[in-house]
């Protein structure tokens, strides 16, 4: 069996506790190197082998997949945050099912809800914002035109914006494109839930700059949206006395 198993936003102790107990489990560990807080591996087994897969090819992950399910091995597939967000999981999946090996989804926390966390936002605020609007720049790898990003931006929804933190001159250009103000208020949240994490509300004007006066040029997400200063909310309905609702009566 291949686990693929969300390795959570960054801090080892918000990996979830299924996902922590297959670690201790497998056989065989494929992990993102690049992004997965390497503490985790400290959960593995005496044996276990494990693989850095920021050094390998989907063809050499998938081939040491199909090995150690030969040897009647377990093996799981640790991607940072949850594996359905950014993930290049599908086409792991593809070849498991053509080679007809089974699989399974742990879920993880995202680094979207991690950046939450950082600056103790609620990104669904009553009359602000009722979407998040979850994308990234074009850059080395393409997105549909339709989802570029001054065509989301026209929402004025909640955005978190992936692999995006070194090309923030341009970002603020599309944001401005989409409708967004200059004072537009936007954070930079850098490794969030990680020991180095740094979280910096600035505006759509300033994101590039903030982003230069600390030295930030990758590993961070970009929040924006006037739920980030928690400007101009109503109070939720849910809780107000005069809402009814299946398990409480009007006060």
């Amino acid at each position: 069996m291949i686990y693929f198993v969300g390795a959570g936003s960054g801090a080892p102790d918000l990996i979830t506790l299924r996902g922590q107990k297959l670690l201790q489990q497998a056989d065989v560990i494929i992990y993102a190197g690049s992004l997965v807080n390497p503490q985790l591996l400290e959960e593995k087994k005496k044996g276990c082998r494990v693989y850095n897969s920021a050094l390998m090819t989907l063809e050499e992950v998938t081939a040491v997949m199909k090995t150690a399910e030969q040897e009647g091995k377990m093996t799981v597939r640790l991607h940072t945050g949850d594996p359905c967000l950014y993930g290049a999981v599908r086409e792991q999946m593809d070849i498991l099912e053509e080679a007809g090996i089974s699989y399974e989804s742990c879920p993880g926390v995202s680094s979207f809800c991690g950046a939450a966390s950082a600056l103790n936002l609620e990104y669904t605020l009553p009359d602000v914002s009722q979407s998040v609007i979850i994308t990234r720049m074009a850059g080395r790898t393409p997105v549909p035109e339709r989802e570029e990003i001054a065509s989301l931006a026209a929402h004025q929804a909640t955005m978190v914006i992936f692999l995006s933190a070194g090309m923030l001159e341009k970002l603020t250009e599309r944001l401005l494109a989409g409708g967004y103000r200059l004072d537009t208020p936007a954070a930079i949240v850098y490794k969030a839930t990680w020991e180095e994490e740094k979280a910096y509300v600035c505006t759509v004007e300033t994101l590039a700059e903030t982003a230069r006066a600390h030295g930030i040029t990758k590993t961070a997400l970009i929040l924006v949206g006037d739920v980030v200063t928690h400007s101009s909310y109503r109070r939720s309905d849910l809780y107000h006395p005069e809402f009814e609702t299946e398990f409480r009566r009007r006060k």
